[in-house]
């Protein structure tokens, strides 16, 4: 991070406020993490990139990440459950869901039903050139 200095915040950071190129702390970036950008990425990131959203119906898991990536693990507590989840991506795709285990048992759909879960869970997601898309989000 070249501009460490001038920005006085963490790289990673979206400041609330940065001084304009007129003021003597032109770039300077003020008030970390007091601006909503934290929780609209979270949002973002979880629910659309790792494809994690809560649904009336259950979970869905309807992942979109570069092709690139192998998978990834994610854990989190809905209604109560704990969920540990698995997303395999061994065709390297960015999205479609071709398989869905919910502790070891295939389920239809991408959507992973409330009233199936127990007090914890394993879920294996497993992405694929033919899969499952939810057709109904708005996408961001």
């Amino acid at each position: 991070n070249d501009k460490a200095e001038i920005r006085q915040s963490e790289p990673y950071v979206v400041g609330q406020t940065t001084y304009s190129t007129f003021s003597p702390r032109a770039g300077n970036t003020r008030v970390s993490w007091l601006s909503g950008a934290a929780t609209w990425n979270y949002y973002s990131i979880t629910q659309y990139i790792l494809g994690i959203r809560p649904q009336y119906e259950g979970m869905m898991i309807d992942p979109c990440i570069p092709h690139e990536w192998d998978g990834y693990k994610i854990q989190r507590v809905f209604r109560g459950k704990t969920l540990s989840i698995q997303v395999k991506n061994p065709e390297h795709v960015c999205c479609g869901v071709a398989e869905v285990t919910l502790n070891g048992k295939k389920i239809d759909g991408i959507t992973v039903p409330a009233s199936e879960l127990g007090e914890k869970n394993e879920i294996v997601v497993v992405l694929g050139k033919n899969g499952k898309r939810d057709d109904h989000s708005e996408r961001l």
